[in-house]
Order: C-alpha cells, then sequence, then structure tokens
C-alpha cells in the first residue's frame, strides 16, 4: 500500500466522514456558527443546502458534536420513509410513544414542547436530504411547528438538503413553509486556498512526516477538476498517490493528477473512453456476432421449412 512509501501511518483520503478528523473551512464554520444560531434565535424554520459531496454531513456532524444536554434532537438521514414510518421514527429518537395513531403522537409531541418550555431546553429536528421529501410530508413537517403555544419558541426545524430543495420549496403547496423560514444557507465548496490547507491537513492527521507530497502545480490541478468540492478532492488525492506508489514517485506533480483524473473518467473534463479498450472489445466481438447471426439464419430457415411443410 503506498502509505508506508510516503511515509503515511494511514490513508489521509478516506471517503468515509471521520468525526475525529473535521476540516472546517471559513464557510463551513460560518455554517456551523448559522446552524447554532439557527437553535437559538427562535426562527423556527432553517434552510442549508450544499452541492453533493461539499461536506454537509460533516457539518452536520460537528453540530451534533456541540450540542448542549438540554437539546433533545431528531436528524433524520434517510427520509425516503412512508408517513406512518416518518412519525414512527420521529417518535422513537424523542422518546415518544407511537402507536400508528398520528393524533395521540401530536398530542404527545405537544406536550414535548410545553414541557421543554417550562425547563428552557429545546427541540431540534434535522431533516437531511430534504431535496428528496415528498411534499405532503414537507407540509406534515411545517404542521408540526403549529403544536408550539405562542411564546414558546423551543422547536427548530432544520431542513437540508442538495440545491434541488430550493426548487421543491417553490411548489405552491408549499408557501406556508416558505413563509416560515427564516434563515437560509449556502455551503459553498473550497477555495484554492482552503483546497490547499484540506489537502495539507488530511496528510498531516495520517501521520505525514513531510508535507511537499503534493507539488503547488499538483493542488492548483485537483482544485481546478474538483472545483473545490471535498469527496472529489478525496477521490483525486487517494488515486493519484496510488498511481504515485505505483510508478514510483515520491512527489505528486500535475501531470500525475491529469492522469489521474483520466484513470478516473470525472464527468465534464471532456476524457475520452481508452481506445484501445473499445477495439479490443470490438476484435472478440466478431466471432461472436458471426456466430448469432449464424444461429438467427437457421432458426429462419428451420421455421419456414416448418410453415410451409
Amino acid at each position: 500500500m503506498y502509505t508506508k512509501y510516503y511515509g503515511l501511518a494511514k490513508k489521509p483520503f478516506a471517503l468515509t466522514p471521520d468525526p475525529a478528523v473535521v476540516f472546517m473551512s471559513e464557510t463551513h464554520q460560518e455554517g456551523l456558527a448559522i446552524l447554532k444560531y439557527g437553535i437559538l434565535s427562535k426562527k423556527c424554520f432553517l434552510v442549508l443546502t450544499a452541492d453533493v459531496g461539499s461536506g454537509k454531513t460533516t457539518l452536520l456532524q460537528a453540530l451534533v458534536s456541540s450540542l448542549e444536554q438540554d437539546v433533545h434532537l431528531c436528524l433524520l438521514n434517510n427520509p425516503i420513509l412512508y408517513r406512518d414510518e416518518f412519525f414512527s421514527y420521529i417518535a422513537k429518537k424523542l422518546d415518544l410513544h407511537w402507536d400508528g395513531n398520528k393524533a395521540m403522537f401530536l398530542i404527545e409531541f405537544g406536550n414535548l414542547l410545553k414541557q421543554c418550555y417550562e425547563k428552557d431546553e429545546r427541540v431540534l429536528l434535522i431533516f437531511d436530504e430534504a431535496h428528496v421529501l415528498p411534499v405532503d410530508l414537507l407540509e406534515e413537517i411545517r404542521l408540526l411547528s403549529n403544536l408550539e403555544e405562542k411564546g414558546q419558541d423551543v422547536l427548530s426545524i432544520f431542513l437540508v438538503g442538495q440545491p434541488e430543495l430550493n426548487e421543491r420549496m417553490s411548489d405552491d403547496r408549499l408557501l406556508p413553509l416558505r413563509q416560515r423560514i427564516g434563515i437560509r444557507f449556502h455551503l459553498s465548496t473550497f477555495t484554492l486556498e482552503e483546497t490547499r490547507q484540506y489537502i495539507l491537513f488530511r496528510l498531516r492527521h495520517a501521520g505525514a512526516r513531510h508535507f511537499n507530497i503534493f507539488s503547488e502545480e499538483a493542488i492548483a490541478a485537483v482544485h481546478r477538476v474538483s472545483k473545490g468540492t471535498p469527496r472529489l478532492i478525496n477521490i483525486i488525492c487517494d488515486h493519484a498517490l496510488l498511481t504515485g506508489f505505483a510508478e514510483g514517485n515520491p512527489v505528486i506533480g500535475a501531470e500525475l493528477i491529469e492522469e489521474s483524473v483520466e484513470d478516473l473518467h470525472f464527468p465534464g473534463e471532456g476524457t475520452p473512453l481508452p481506445v484501445g479498450r473499445s477495439e479490443k472489445i470490438q476484435s472478440w466481438q466478431w466471432p461472436i456476432l458471426g456466430g448469432l447471426v449464424l444461429v438467427i439464419l437457421l432458426g429462419v430457415t428451420v421455421w419456414l421449412k416448418y410453415f410451409h411443410g
């Protein structure tokens, strides 16, 4: 494995988010501050959008780990649920009873809000991947906020998803929900300098003894291709280290990054499919195609003979 070759204790660019290794860019720090403010501001509804792989899951993990004990949390990562499953999940996360009776659930949820108000506690509902929530469930979420009595202001609801969430929210049926959104924030991708800091941060936490593994030109190439998206940075850098190890390159340069991108066939980069592979497939396909044609012709001949006979 390339880790030993580059003097690393572990792979620095793992795709699975590690709560112990969290890089907070300027926009991530701003996003975290806004999420925390959303809990305390009594705005009720907050919408956070981010492109795929931009680090919203990491941001939510950072928020959850920073919550005080007086916050009752329900974090829903998979919103593709039927209505009964939806309420059952919320009930379980908030230690409420659910027997399939929505009316009883709403009574219990309302009582929870009242108790939290009396104890100066908060209730936080976070719906990740909210851009795939059907309109009827988004409306159910809005109706939950109606259970707060005037002046309580203990409930915060975060809708988190890809930019398509804004399109979903434009539905005329969701006008009452849109009117309740108090905070909107879009999580930007990394700048070039943040991409550089992120790569060095990852190498440092992987035990790197020196930080010139990636040349400045390579870092610029990574940023250009990934457009500052953390997940794509991880994919490119991991593949580049593997390729560099295989080719015996102690320093990853821009050319090696371009080679890795070609291997990965990143969409939008205009990378052609390997011509050699296509020609190879065509060469061994001819006998098979010829055999299939022969079988079809024989079948047709037999059928015609049988039909006319």
